[in-house]
């Protein structure tokens, strides 16, 4: 119907056209507007891949037109402050705010329902002192360790470039330098931009970027080299990530330019997919010796392993190894199945793997089960973009914390949700030359180190209101959460936390007992 409604209405334009022509000689301008429109809506009936256009001649094209707006609609015009996914409008401006040192207090009281279920806070102390936050630091490195590092509690979670483009990984190192922080490499390599003066954590994935042979297996000469450069300052094997755990890290193709390729040892303009798992051990023992292999050639720097909590009995396998083999990692990274990535299956971004908080609670006391808490440092990772995310994490068993979304924010990042199309509008996310001389340096690093330094100054203020020094102070109580309506309690009534080497011996916790039962230090299938 809606066809033969354009055709007619195309014939009588042009009908018209041609009879008023005899009248005035003009009169054929007017089909540099409707002639453009007709072809289109001819394009539309002949084509046979949209069956809206074929259908809807003209009309059909506002369908896509405004799919492509939908994102920047909602967000501008439908979300409330709070509503907002992945960050709500009151998160990225704090944000903005923070990495501009400007104004970010709160006008008039806050927007939140105080008595909504799952709302949750930390009680202030009579008493409140005043924290120093540039003290507010962490020294990583056990016993196995030659070179203990200094550590913000605060730092960047893990990006590659290739996913980020070259200005967005110096603004964060350079950032990093000016704030004192660290900046994770990702899983991609050390590229040149990564070269600028601020602390390194090198992230080593499945593929070995940085450190592979021709065959992609890991080369320890190549490591050796590289891990020893002065900005590296620690190590992270990266078992898992959050936003997609159980599959490898993916750049697409049309990101992996010559010199992203170049750096990862990949073929120029061809997708980049990481195995899975880890070629170079398959058992919990293995992992440990890797990493003590890794520990040596580095020189002594402190190595750890990073994950997203999957089966527990898992874990449970890489405890019992850490206790037969007397192998420790000097840290362990938890990241959330909330964390974030450029490109992910949408099944492994919203149904796979553990919440950082139950993930963390976990971790936690699965080390402080086995009497191996104190040897080693616990980095969280996933949403975390204020003083009292921070707060939340530190309580439940974190060391420290990573942020990556929150520094892109830093950077300038709007949440277009474009990380995966290589048409980031400001530059972040993309390859684009075009797009990433938009994102200015020597404007944007200065931004993340602002973004960092106000952020751990707002936890020192908390820790401040709530009379304590320091992190390591805080406990699982300190975390009041609403359960209902009329109900209040802390997370160490709502979650179960170990004591000491309570997983060592029979009697084991109920909870935990079927999945200790069958961990085994020698492999991860189960005993």
């Amino acid at each position: 119907m809606v066809r033969r409604i354009f055709l007619l209405i195309s014939f009588f334009i042009i009908t018209l056209h041609y009879t008023l022509s005899f009248y005035f000689s003009n009169i054929w301008w007017g089909m540099l507007f409707w002639g453009p429109v007709i072809l289109v809506g001819l394009l539309d009936m002949v084509q046979n891949k949209k069956a809206v256009r074929k259908n809807f001649p003209i009309i059909g094209n506002l369908r896509y037109l405004f799919e492509a707006v939908r994102p920047e609609i909602n967000q501008y015009f439908v979300e409330s402050n709070s509503s907002g996914r992945p960050f709500s409008r009151e998160e990225r401006s704090l944000v903005y705010q923070r990495a501009k040192s400007t104004r970010d207090t709160l006008p008039f009281g806050t927007q939140k329902d105080f008595y909504e279920v799952g709302y949750e806070w930390t009680n202030h102390s009579i008493n409140p002192i005043k924290v120093d936050s540039k003290k507010l630091r962490i020294t990583v490195g056990g016993l196995q360790c030659k070179k203990p590092y200094n550590a913000s509690v605060l730092n960047i979670g893990a990006m590659s470039f290739g996913a980020l483009s070259k200005n967005a990984i110096r603004a964060l190192n350079e950032g990093a330098k000016m704030g004192g922080f660290a900046h994770n490499t990702g899983e991609g390599g050390i590229s040149p931009y990564h070269m600028c003066g601020g602390d390194l954590i090198w992230q080593i994935g499945t593929g070995y970027f940085g450190c592979r042979n021709e065959q992609g297996r890991f080369c320890k000469d190549r490591f050796k080299d590289r891990s020893q450069i002065d900005y590296v300052k620690m190590i992270e094997l990266k078992i898992s990530q959050g936003a997609k755990p159980g599959g490898g890290g993916i750049v697409p193709g049309v990101k992996v330019t010559k010199e992203i390729a170049a750096i990862r040892g990949v073929p120029q303009g061809k997708t980049v997919v990481s195995p899975a798992a880890h070629l170079e051990f398959n058992t919990p023992v293995g992992l440990l010796e890797f990493i003590d292999k890794l520990r040596d050639l580095s020189g002594g720097k402190p190595v750890g392993f990073k994950l997203c909590v999957g089966r527990r009995r898992e874990f449970f396998s890489i405890c019992k190894a850490m206790v037969k083999t007397g192998i420790l990692p000097d840290f362990i990274s938890v990241d959330g199945a909330e964390g974030g990535t450029g490109a992910a299956p949408l099944e492994f971004s919203n149904h796979l793997g553990c919440p950082l908080t139950e993930g963390l609670i976990f971790v936690h006391n699965a080390l402080v089960g086995f009497g191996l808490r104190e040897n080693i440092k616990i980095f969280a990772s996933g949403k975390v973009t204020t003083g009292f995310g921070m707060v939340h994490r530190l309580a439940i068993g974190a060391d420290a914390i990573y942020s990556a979304r929150g520094m892109m924010l830093a950077l300038g990042c709007i949440q277009a949700i474009k990380c995966n199309s290589n048409k980031c509008p400001v530059g972040i996310a993309t390859q684009d030359p075009g797009l990433v001389v938009g994102l200015v340096v020597a404007d944007k690093n200065k931004r993340v180190a602002n973004f960092h330094n106000n952020t751990v100054q707002s936890l020192g203020h908390l820790l401040g209101a709530m009379g304590i020094e320091h992190p390591e102070q805080l406990q699982p109580w300190h975390i009041m959460r609403r359960v209902d309506k009329t109900s209040i309690k802390n997370y160490n009534e709502i979650y179960h936390f170990l004591k000491k080497g309570q997983l060592l011996n029979e009697p084991f916790p109920p909870d935990f007992d079927r999945a200790l039962r069958m961990s085994r230090a020698e492999s991860f299938a189960s005993n």
